[in-house]
């Protein structure tokens, strides 16, 4: 008889959000893909089905919550109830992009926590614990009375910009919210932040790049943020920041939504190239030639071994960069 771990062996389930990155965890992993089937029948049900024995295994569902949002959300839920009653030992909710993570708070009167209610959702469903990456607003991780793993772009963006080797760069902010975390890939890059302010007046997206706290004439500058749908904040900040005096911008985003229209927004824009991660498979538009994406599979594969394993996550993210041979 072959041993068993306790923890059950491990296995990936596609969802039909993100089967390209989930190919490309099984292959970093050296497993396959279970075979699986997901339907989205015409009047909008969702329909999902494991197709071999997961009993006692250790399973993680790859299923990102972007456009169709609410659909790939239905689907994480049907997934982790159909592997909970086939008898899985633990099924881990792997979501590269959360997009519901926006809904962090009750900042106006009468409206839901989204966030909140998507955690109390994932956790009714059966899930034992959650895999993602750079949330909206890391707090998130409180909603939920289960383990969540929070994993981060900028250790995989870092490695790539750091090859470019530009000179003068700083790093920036486009608003203060984002600032601890532009200092984090400051502190990666080894270089100066400097910090933008912006405006939202409404629900519409529209964005008002207003200022920037920090030189940046005759530096090179790189944008970062989390996510960008419109590219309005991104593009706002880059006109900002080439009036007051900066040379080539550049732009490091998480999550590379880019809703219809945006991709042509970013081709005619400030910005000479955007680095995007994988996180998102689908595309409103063709990607425009000044983006680049950047593949965080190795990333994701590096996390899900750690959880099966039973071993630190935390030492995947370094907060100093490499020291020089």
């Amino acid at each position: 008889m072959s041993f068993q771990p306790p923890q059950g062996e491990l296995t990936l389930i596609a969802g039909s959000a993100n089967p390209l990155l989930s190919r490309a965890v099984a292959k970093e992993l050296g497993v396959q893909v279970s075979p699986s089937q997901s339907q989205h029948f015409s009047e909008g049900n969702v329909f999902v089905r494991v197709l071999e024995n997961v009993r006692g295994r250790d399973v993680f569902v790859i299923q990102g919550v972007h456009f169709p949002v609410n659909d790939n959300f239905m689907e994480l839920l049907f997934w982790i109830d159909a592997l909970k009653r086939a008898s899985a030992q633990a099924v881990t909710a792997v979501i590269p992009f959360f997009s519901y993570a926006k809904g962090d708070k009750k900042d106006e009167p009468r409206v839901s926590i989204r966030a909140r209610v998507c955690a109390d959702a994932l956790e009714g469903a059966g899930c034992d614990r959650v895999l993602t990456m750079d949330l909206h607003s890391p707090q998130i991780q409180g909603f939920f009375r289960i383990p969540v793993d929070h994993l981060y772009g900028r250790q995989v963006l870092c490695d790539h910009i750091r090859q470019l080797n530009r000179p003068d760069l700083v790093v920036c902010s486009p608003d203060i919210g984002f600032a601890k975390d532009a200092s984090s890939f400051a502190n990666l890059l080894g270089v100066p932040v400097v910090i933008g302010n912006k405006s939202r007046p409404g629900h519409n997206e529209t964005v008002v790049a207003l200022e920037v706290i920090g030189d940046v004439r005759d530096k090179n500058v790189l944008l970062v943020d989390d996510f960008t749908i419109t590219g309005g904040t991104i593009i706002a900040m880059a006109d900002i920041l080439k009036k007051r005096g900066a040379r080539d911008i550049y732009a490091a985003i998480s999550h590379g939504v880019l809703s219809k229209g945006a991709s042509a927004k970013v081709a005619n824009s400030q910005i000479k190239q955007m680095f995007i991660t994988d996180t998102i498979e689908y595309r409103f538009d063709p990607l425009p030639p000044n983006v680049t994406i950047i593949p965080v599979a190795p990333l994701f594969a590096q996390a899900i071994r750690s959880v099966h394993d039973r071993t630190s996550i935390s030492s995947l993210f370094p907060e100093k960069p490499p020291s020089k041979t």
